[in-house]
């Protein structure tokens, strides 16, 4: 079974977040991380090479640094990688994300495909479904679990309230992992040794810019958080202050 794993760099959550000079995203100098919802596609994307065997290959699309989130995706055991790398990539919006991915496999045949649920930065959870459109290929989002089946795979989808969905797919597909579908493994010593010989290859912004179009959407300007703090004292006997404190928690709050 060949699967590729789509994966992508994202700040880290706990970064102090510092916008360019522009405001329209994040400066280079923060910290960045794997994408949390990819690392749970890669995990799963591992586990069914273990159990049927074939390859993994991991690409991203970014700059320079973006090669940190496929150097650890080859540590933790993955067979290769591939880079769409140049700065231009940040500034795409999903459509040409997706048509840049779709056009640097052009030449390559996949059983699966996987991607996070969505990102931890924009959150759009579009790149995979519109990827699987340009490819051709049937989709399923929320992935909680999937078995490998004699005509394809069956998959198990998360639903609203509480509900699952069980569905029968053909191969090849492209499926949207959930976060929290297994354990992360974490790279041995070994396996980040094993990381720098394996290949990696780069693919340039001339090589994919003739699939993409103008962004449907474009980001203005991005506007930090403004942090407010207020304390207010509530007094009296003891019985109306928590009944105080109750109707706040539930009509201000909406915490009850």
């Amino acid at each position: 079974m060949k699967i590729l794993v789509c994966m992508k760099q994202v700040p880290q959550k706990d970064a102090p977040l510092k916008l360019n000079e522009r405001a329209t995203w994040v400066r280079e100098d923060v910290g960045y991380e794997v994408n949390e919802p990819d690392a749970y596609a890669l995990e799963e994307a591992l586990r069914q090479k273990e159990k049927h065997g074939g390859e993994v290959v991991a690409i991203t699309a970014g700059p320079a640094r973006a090669q940190q989130v496929l150097r650890e995706a080859l540590a933790k055991g993955a067979d290769r990688a591939i880079h769409l790398e140049d700065e231009r990539f940040v500034a795409l919006d999903s459509f040409n994300v997706a048509r840049a991915l779709a056009q640097a496999i052009k030449d390559e045949s996949f059983d699966l495909i996987f991607t996070g649920l969505q990102s931890d930065d924009c959150g759009y959870a579009q790149t995979g479904v519109l990827l699987a459109e340009l490819l051709g290929r049937p989709h399923a989002t929320i992935i909680m679990q999937m078995e490998k089946t004699e005509g394809g795979i069956r998959v198990k989808r998360e639903l609203e309230s509480g509900f699952f969905q069980f569905v029968e797919m053909p191969l090849p597909s492209v499926l949207t992992i959930q976060s929290g579908i297994n354990k992360l493994r974490y790279a041995t010593l070994i396996g980040i040794k094993q990381a720098k010989n394996k290949p990696l290859r780069k693919v340039s912004w001339a090589e994919v810019e003739s699939a993409l179009k103008p962004n449907q959407w474009t980001i203005e300007r991005l506007y930090l958080p403004q942090k407010t703090k207020k304390t207010e004292v509530l007094q009296g006997p003891a019985q109306e202050v928590a009944k105080a404190l109750v109707g706040k928690l539930r009509d201000e709050m909406r915490l009850l």
